[in-house]
């Protein structure tokens, strides 16, 4: 504890770090306060059924979760980051598939630029498809929420451009604190939607314990507390969890000669996808629970699929993220790619001869570390259906695993980790130290 005072005084000691911190502060108290304005024409009292349709699990429980509850409060704030997150995907995707965007992500920074402003484009777009969708899931599940002062007609044109405007505007803000703040700004911002939600979840779930006959009182909320710590301490050990490939660059010295020049490694990460396979499988698996919502006469198997506690619906969800962690891996990192570039820098793996059979053995260590990476992803993903059979409420149970877990642990670390360099440039301890020295080598 007195460490950690400590690191504190030396955070406000740092007038740049200081000045970061604030400034991200205040970009995130605007962008809550965004998320409770709600849009022109909408009566915030009569939005009960579009609250309802976000408690169930699906996308929409998921959009509301990334947008903080502006999805279900119908602010102006409501499509979130989202929009910019299924543009940034596409792009991803045709970076691989497409050569024109290939060689654009091959030319450096003025071919990021071009890209990003791509993306930028594609989540126009996107707005301009999903804030009319929305609009219109909000007309069919709460008309009484339209104010009758107001048509339906110049509620769809206002709202639509709102909700796109607003979007772009959480993007800048997500910009901004990436430039002047601290951590990358839409990360933050969606874990900062996710943390929105935790207060309110956790009251519930005390309640619960504590009203319900057979609840288990405080010993059961104190069992859950104590499994939901243990993972995320799994989840932080192995979302930081590399493998070294040792790389040895060739120094020319005269002539042909050649002799061995420092030693490098390679850090294959274990979590490569990250979250990425889960968001992909969600959406996948939203498409047989609309289609099986529209069914009156519902089968066995097919009344499991919309429950998402069942055991035929966990078990399609965990081989779907699998599945798609062993796709994003492969279209993010390109061995034959990383081969080149290191026979282009006389570098070389020592023992492995370069070209393709470099580009092999990394495409073999990458196989033999995504398996188990992908079965702890689903597994992760599958923790708050399996709390959910313990009588966890719906919403507690989302911090057990899934997007929110491996979203809070992924950007806390970040943060801190910059947060950290910051400190150590100044020859400050940082959060993250463990006992070395000051203005030694950090562990990171």
């Amino acid at each position: 504890m007195k460490k950690f005072i400590e690191t504190l005084k030396n955070i406000w000691k740092v007038e740049d770090l200081r000045q970061r911190i604030l400034i991200t502060i205040l970009f995130t108290a605007i962008y809550r306060f965004g998320s409770f304005v709600v849009l022109p024409g909408i009566d915030p009292e009569q939005l009960g059924r579009l609250q309802e349709q976000t408690q169930d699990s699906g996308l929409m429980s998921l959009l509301d979760m990334f947008s903080g509850g502006a999805f279900s409060n119908a602010s102006m704030f409501a499509l979130g980051i989202m929009p910019y997150i299924s543009a940034s995907i596409v792009m991803q995707l045709l970076a691989v598939a497409v050569p024109y965007f290939q060689k654009m992500q091959r030319e450096g920074e003025s071919g990021r630029k071009k890209i990003m402003w791509y993306t930028r484009v594609l989540t126009v777009f996107i707005l301009l498809f999903q804030a009319p969708s929305y609009l219109l899931n909000l007309k069919h599940q709460s008309a009484g929420a339209l104010t009758p002062a107001f048509g339906f007609g110049m509620v769809l044109l206002t709202g639509t451009v709102i909700l796109a405007a607003g979007s772009m505007f959480i993007l800048w803000l997500g910009e901004r604190i990436t430039d002047k703040g601290v951590g990358n700004g839409v990360s933050l911002i969606i874990m900062i939607g996710i943390i929105a939600r935790l207060p309110q979840a956790f009251m519930q779930e005390l309640t619960s314990r504590f009203t319900a006959i057979s609840g288990g009182g405080l010993v059961m909320f104190i069992i859950e507390i104590l499994i939901l710590f243990a993972v995320i301490c799994a989840a932080i050990l192995l979302t930081q969890a590399v493998r070294k490939v040792p790389v040895q660059y060739a120094r020319r010295v005269q002539g042909n000669k050649t002799y061995g020049g420092a030693r490098q490694y390679i850090p294959l990460k274990l979590f490569a996808a990250n979250v990425m396979p889960i968001i992909f499988a969600q959406a996948l698996m939203f498409i047989p629970l609309a289609i099986v919502g529209y069914d009156t006469s519902r089968t066995s198997w097919a009344a499991s699929l919309t429950d998402h506690t069942s055991f035929l619906y966990n078990v399609i969800f965990a081989i779907l993220i699998i599945a798609f962690t062993y796709f994003y891996t492969a279209i993010t990192l390109n061995p034959t790619q990383m081969a080149e570039d290191m026979k282009r820098n006389n570098g070389f793996i020592p023992g492995v001869k370069p070209g393709k059979p470099t580009a092999d053995y990394i495409d073999t260590v990458m196989s033999r570390i995504t398996l188990p990476g992908s079965l702890f992803i689903a597994f992760i993903a599958i923790m708050p259906a399996l709390a959910g059979l313990l009588n966890v409420q719906q919403g507690f149970a989302q911090f057990f695993g899934g997007t929110s877990l491996l979203i809070l642990v992924g950007v806390v670390i970040d943060t801190l980790q910059q947060i950290q360099s910051h400190l150590m440039m100044r020859h400050y301890d940082g959060l993250l130290n463990t006992g070395h020295s000051r203005g030694g080598v950090s562990a990171y």
